[in-house]
């Protein structure tokens, strides 16, 4: 498709760049999965994908509950012991967004007819999503359409649509309806693995009742035997002539509005949702738990709801906002990314945070390491509670993760590589159960929150556990050999193109963190450890494993090797591959990759900044840049990680473009594949990038640290984050940094290693010069897209396809 100047619809921008919203100023019907996935509205507990009102065209509908999935065979090509044997899928639940409309009996539909404007703005102060359509009907009636939407962070169940019409010229009849609908037809899914399985009718209808301006279905799953309901209430203004019906079915729910308009006059449908579901409580109950959400959503009214949401915002914003100069992009992106990190966590309520969020079934609707490893940073600075809500969730599932790792033969817990329950979902070992490092990933987390929060409570009543289960897996797991030194051996690490190895840093250095936490955790509560049965004696062997960890080192390249051998292995021809044939999981075989020095994502390079304090300055500096030559990013993680660590050994113009990629994955559609949800991690990521990155932000045993240096392209970097009670501003700029108590006690920072205390008023600190490296090499065509472009050439560097 190709506009009249000859460019591409793909490569025109699918959205203006603003810093404080998301504008589509037409509507693009070849990216319109895309824009239904950057437009979702979320709370964590229920997820509407941005679709348009009238449900036709879609891309892809979406409507989902948090935790709220079917079971499906998980069918192996060879069995084997320890096989999963079912997968958990996350499934599209009724659908409440459609409001159709007839106007003198033409369907709105925007294939047809003509659209004279067609704008939507997703508000990420407000938490609104709203559209403004002017549409002539093939009867050349024109009408006005305005609806904004939201999901609200205040009342978890509920989400509410105000849905004005407006005749332009003429008098015409017109008909509205509002319905709930289940069991939608989905499109087809693809071969890409990191799609979703696609379930057909999924849903048994229980119970449909209309009545007055309220319907309500209650369903049942098939297989996993989960129940939810979903509720509709209206508010209605216009005519006195209005003719208002209601009616039910098994799996469409209906109210209908039929009246006549004049010009000058408008009809207003204020739409109440509510859902909720449970695998324990009976049909009445859930029942009336959504009859009575409604109940309170109605009681709020709209414009109740709108002041409830942007308090919420503004809470939000005050203790996590970011401002960036010199960059609009960033500015927005980071400001984008924040919005859906937060509603992807802020009512999980003690449920899981998906790698998608509810943005989309991508990846079954699974969690994996993702969100402890690079969500939960985020939330533990910006929004804690929400991070005490997913890691008290492991917790919940510890019972299962201690089934697991007794069925593989081990003692303490394997938390699943992906799940939904809490069940291992992952039918491929090498990529899933032999990546143990989740498992250390979860007890970081745990560590993490506990020193920003100070949060004893729950480290005694969820982190310990989590802290002694794990501590035991890696006991179990590694072994003493015949020299007295620990090795882990058999499992993967973060970058799945190399498998089942002997001794990967990251993991090691990772689990000789846990073994440490857990044994120091342990001494600050006796009285817990009698009751998990921790001895002295168990909680030394931890310390003794801790300390005769093996960490590889190559001597003669002077780096650490990712894992042990690896830099021995024959290096991937990147001259021969061709750039179509990216990812390469997608066009070659993993045996090829599993023996080849090729790098997924970073593996090494994120030990170097996890456990930063591991390595001398020197050493991150030589294995940044060897890693780099090797690393293709296939996947979307990989970026913001790169991003960071660049930024530490200075490598400031290179962090800033990896900062790009994974700020603009969504937005710019990057991997193609945003239709399927956003990557929360990756959105997460534009945080970490310019906090940890150009902020040099790192946080542990009660020392809030920063380093900060900007790129040439960013003049003003300024970022907000809570720590310990305090709630910290943080300015930086090419000269000085100055950072400011907002509010909370005073407190003790670090400035490029010099401590000094914050208290009543500002302190600004001179930013030390960045050291001059020779810039590092990328695999042939896998260089990031540049943010600038080198005033030294013409041509700016290519970037990833």
């Amino acid at each position: 498709m190709t506009d009249p100047e000859g460019q591409t619809s793909v490569d025109r921008p699918v959205f203006t760049v603003e810093p404080w919203c998301v504008r589509e100023p037409e509507l693009r019907l070849d990216r319109l999965a895309q824009s239904e996935s950057v437009f979702a509205l979320s709370n964590g507990h229920l997820g509407l994908r941005g679709n348009l009102d009238e449900g036709e065209p879609h891309g892809l509908p979406g409507t989902y509950l948090n935790s709220f999935y079917e079971q499906r065979p998980l069918p192996q090509a060879e069995t084997a012991y320890g096989y999963p044997e079912s997968g958990q899928t996350v499934i599209n639940v009724t659908n409440g967004k459609v409001i159709r409309l007839l106007v003198d009996d033409e369907p709105l539909d925007v294939r047809y007819g003509r659209v004279h404007h067609h704008e939507r703005v997703l508000d990420m102060q407000a938490g609104t999503l709203t559209r403004h359509v002017e549409w002539t009907s093939p009867a050349d009636q024109r009408i006005r359409v305005t609806s904004t939407r939201m999901v609200s962070l205040a009342q978890r169940a509920v989400a509410a649509i105000c849905y004005d019409v407006e005749p332009v010229h003429q008098s015409m009849r017109v008909v509205a309806q509002s319905e709930l609908v289940a069991n939608e037809a989905l499109p087809d899914g693809d071969k890409d693995p990191r799609a979703s399985a696609i379930l057909d009718h999924p849903l048994i209808s229980e119970e449909h009742v209309a009545n007055g301006t309220k319907v309500l279905l209650l369903h049942r799953t098939r297989q996993s035997g989960l129940r939810m309901a979903a509720g509709m209430s209206h508010h209605i203004e216009g005519p006195d002539s209005m003719a208002i019906e209601t009616e039910s079915s098994p799996d469409v729910g209906r109210l209908t509005v039929a009246t006549r308009l004049e010009p000058g006059q408008r009809l207003r449908i204020i739409k109440y949702l509510a859902y909720g579901w449970s695998s324990r409580r009976s049909r009445p109950a859930l029942h009336d738990q959504v009859v009575g959400a409604l109940a309170g959503a109605r009681q709020t009214g709209w414009e109740g709801l709108l002041a409830e949401q942007r308090h919420f915002l503004d809470e939000f914003w005050c203790g996590a906002d970011v401002e960036v100069d010199g960059d609009a992009e960033i500015q927005q992106a980071v400001r984008f990314g924040l919005f859906h990190t937060l509603q992807a966590g802020a009512r999980a309520e003690r449920r899981m945070i998906p790698a998608k969020g509810l943005t989309g079934p991508g990846y079954d609707g699974h969690t994996f390491w993702d969100t402890e490893t690079f969500v939960l940073p985020v939330l533990t600075y910006t929004a804690p509670d929400a991070a005490a809500d997913a890691l008290a969730w492991r917790h919940m599932t510890l019972p299962l993760a201690c089934e697991r790792a007794a069925q593989l033969g081990l003692h303490g817990a394997a938390f699943p590589w992906r799940t939904i329950r809490g069940h291992e979902c992952s039918g491929y070992w090498p990529a899933g159960t032999a990546a143990f490092h989740i498992n250390a990933d979860i007890s970081d987390a745990v560590v993490r929150y506990v020193d920003a929060t100070q949060d004893e409570r729950f480290e005694r009543e969820i982190g310990l556990e989590i802290l002694v289960q794990t501590a035991r897996l890696w006991r179990s797991l590694g072994h003493h050999d015949v020299g007295g030194v620990f090795r882990i051996d058999g499992v993967t690490g973060p970058d799945e193109y190399s498998a089942v190895v002997d001794n990967n840093v990251y993991t090691n250095l990772m689990a000789r963190r846990n073994l440490l936490e857990a044994a120091e955790t342990a001494m600050r509560h006796p009285d817990m450890c009698d009751r998990l049965g921790v001895d002295a004696e168990e909680a030394a062997s931890w310390r003794d494993a801790a300390s005769a960890m093996v960490i590889p080192y190559d001597e003669r390249l002077g780096v650490h090797p990712q894992s042990e051998n690896f830099t021995n292995h024959a290096r991937w021809d990147f001259s021969a591959t061709k750039p179509d044939h990216y990812p390469l999981l997608l066009h070659f075989p993993y045996f090829d990759l599993y023996r080849k020095q090729v790098v997924k994502q970073a593996d090494l390079v994120l030990a170097l900044h996890l456990c930063g304090e591991e390595f001398t300055e020197e050493q991150k500096a030589r294995n940044f840049e060897y890693y780099e030559s090797l690393t293709v990013r296939d996947s979307s993680l990989s970026a913001q990680t790169q991003a960071v660590v660049a930024a530490g050994v200075g490598h400031l113009e290179l962090a800033h473009d990896y900062l790009g990629e994974t700020a603009l994955m969504d937005l710019h559609d990057l991997n193609r594949n945003t239709r399927d949800g956003l990557h929360v991690a990756s959105m997460a990521g534009a945080w970490s990038g310019l906090v940890a990155g150009f902020g040099g932000m790192r946080a542990s045993g009660g020392r809030l640290r920063f380093a900060p240096r900007l790129p040439g392209g960013i003049s003003r970097l300024a970022f907000r984050m809570r720590y310990r009670g305090s709630r910290v501003r943080v300015e930086v700029t090419g000269e000085a940094a100055t950072y400011e108590l907002l509010d909370g006690p005073a407190i003790t920072l670090w400035h490029h290693g010099e401590e000094f205390e914050l208290a009543d008023e500002p302190v600004e600190l001179p930013i030390e010069q960045v050291p001059t490296r020779p810039a590092p090499t990328q695999p042939a065509g896998r260089e990031p897209a540049p943010r600038r472009i080198d005033p030294h050439s013409r041509e700016p560097r290519p970037g990833i396809t």
